[in-house]
């Protein structure tokens, strides 16, 4: 078993250790964007379907649960790494 300390030091972010869920508030799948709402409260998070970790058509529907990793983007938060939850 490693340490903590160990673990954590070839990780880029922290983001990667524990990531953020919430449920999609809606997706305009046209345009390709939309928010999602996090679970224990703060801002809508920006999300853009490039950052879906998905194959072929990326899509989110409303009010599906995801997990995410929450960054700073140029107009405020958004979402990448998206994934469905469960």
């Amino acid at each position: 078993m490693r340490a903590q300390g160990t673990y954590r030091s070839h990780l880029s972010t922290p983001q990667e250790i524990d990531m953020a869920t919430g449920t999609v508030k809606w997706f305009n799948s046209e345009k390709g964007f939309g928010f999602i709402e996090q679970d224990g409260g703060g801002p809508d998070v920006f999300a853009h379907y490039s950052n879906i970790a998905s194959s072929g058509f990326r899509e989110l529907i409303e009010g599906q649960k995801v997990e995410f990793d929450v960054t700073q983007g140029q107009k405020g938060l958004q979402a990448e790494n998206i994934t469905p939850k469960g």
